[in-house]
């Protein structure tokens, strides 16, 4: 009988913001990575459906407006962050938006910047990563990646 307590992971939801072959990366000004690169993403909040936090996280973060339903999954990240940590972490494609790519959190954000698919920097933070290189190798493990286990 296995008496472990139910995991209880923090949910995120990440936004590859694509452009044909290009993505947008912010990179991070808060204490968590700073100075390195990660796609807009943020936790999800309680009672929120999953696109509809996805769609918020990249909204605050960059100011661009996509509809949740032209949100595609694209890519699943279950991270162990700790011992006693872990979370899940959703990455969705967003191909058709409106408005204009801004740093609207200065505070966290030191910058956006559109990057080039074959020549990505070598400084995004881990987890992340594990979920922006699985779907850009369209991941044959059913979008799928263990990180940190």
């Amino acid at each position: 009988m296995n008496t472990a307590a139910p995991a209880a992971p923090v949910i995120d939801t990440h936004v590859i913001l694509r452009d044909g072959d290009k993505v947008l990366l912010s990179q991070r000004g808060g204490p968590y990575g700073y100075g390195r690169w990660h796609a807009p993403s943020g936790k999800l909040d309680a009672g929120e459906p999953l696109t509809v936090g996805a769609a918020r996280e990249l909204r605050e973060e960059t100011g661009v407006e996509v509809d949740p339903e032209h949100l595609r999954l694209v890519h699943v990240v279950h991270h162990r962050q700790g011992p006693d940590a872990e979370r899940i972490g959703l990455f969705f494609e967003a191909t058709a938006w409106d408005g204009e790519p801004v740093n609207r959190e200065p505070e966290k954000c030191l910058g956006l910047r559109w990057w080039a698919v074959h020549e990505l920097p070598e400084d995004i933070i881990e987890y992340p990563a594990a979920g922006l290189f699985g779907y850009l190798r369209g991941d044959a493990r059913a979008g799928l990646t263990e990180h940190g286990w």
